[in-house]
This record gives structure tokens, sequence and C-alpha cells, in this order.
């Protein structure tokens, strides 16, 4: 019985943290990402993690997915993705449009018809591992929700083991596919009123 309830209890935790919220249509950020890329980074360690600094990283954007993950090899160090969309990619009618979801470190996205250009989808939206720098970043990322708008600084950084691992950031929302997710390490987080 006690089982059960423990399975409930994770159930429950899982759809609350991926129940959407619903706003209003139209552009609810506006503003594409700003990148200040760093000349000679600074290595932030985290464990035995080495994090080399590669921009100052902030935005507003619209969540459009989360996907927590416990088990990969980057779980420990990123453990939550994000798929955040900025502009034409904010707004609700044109989500209304776009089957979202995440999967394996991955963001995907499928149309029966393009309700904005396929490159607009591509360049306005983009899957981020984020990397809590603290607790209370680590509290704030866990009530992260689809639908919200959230407004968050930090550093974009490449991330390596002693042992040979290595995971590095994309450095342009220009890219698509296999590389093309930002590996955000999160100073800041908070959500946006509209």
């Amino acid at each position: 019985m006690l089982l059960v309830l423990v399975l409930l209890g994770l159930v429950a935790l899982h759809w609350s943290r991926q129940r959407p919220s619903v706003p209003a249509a139209g552009v609810l950020a506006p503003a594409a990402p700003i990148q200040d890329d760093i000349a000679n980074g600074t290595v932030l360690q985290r464990g035995d993690v080495s994090l080399l600094t590669r921009a100052h990283f902030e935005l507003t954007a619209r969540v459009l997915s989360r996907e927590d993950y416990r088990f990969d090899a980057g779980a420990s160090l990123a453990p939550v993705d994000l798929a955040l969309g900025w502009g034409p990619m904010s707004d609700s009618a044109v989500l209304a449009k776009i089957s979202i979801s995440q999967s394996h470190r991955f963001y995907y996205w499928r149309v029966e018809e393009f309700p904005i250009p396929q490159r607009d989808i591509e360049i306005s939206s983009a899957n981020m591992h984020m990397i809590p720098a603290d607790d209370a970043v680590r509290r704030a990322l866990e009530r992260v929700q689809p639908g919200q708008v959230i407004h968050l600084q930090g550093f974009l950084v490449d991330a390596s083991r002693p042992d040979g691992w290595r995971w590095h950031t994309s450095m342009t929302r220009e890219d698509t596919g296999n590389g093309a997710c930002e590996l955000v390490f999160v100073e800041d987080i908070g959500t946006v009123s509209r």
C-alpha cells in the first residue's frame, strides 16, 4: 500500500510540473536572448565537473515544455531542460498550432500546417539544459511550469569531467539538431507577470 501511495505522489508531482498555464494570445516575450561572449572564461567547479564560462546570458521567454532528468550522465549537473520560446514562439495563437515535446535532452516540434515560417520556429525557440547555481535557483527551477513567462540570467558554459566526459553549449540561436542546445549556468530565475 505504501508503494502505491508513493507512486501516486510521484505521478501527481510530475503532473503538477507539466500542467501548462495558458496565457492570452499575443507575443509575450518579444526580444531574443542577450548574449555577451567571454574571450577568456572563468572555470567554476561543481563537484568533479568543471564549467568554463563562454558567455553572459540573459533572456525572457515562454516555457514551451519542461523535462526533468534523474538518471542520465548530466542529471546531477542539469536536472531539468526547458524548451523556451521568444518572439512569435511566445504567442499562444502560434503555439496552439504546434505540438511540442521533449525527450532524451532534445526538444521536438510538429505541425500539420505552419502557423509561421519554419525558420522562425527554429530561431525563436531552443532546448536549454539548466544548471542551478545554488539551492534557491534549484527550487525556483522546480516550480517552473509550461506556459509561464520566465526571466533568467547566468552564463553559457561548457562542462567537463576528469574522466573525459564533455558537454558543450551552443553559442548561437541559429543552429538546430544535435549540439544546438544551450547549457546554462543559472544564477537568477523568476516568473514575469503578463
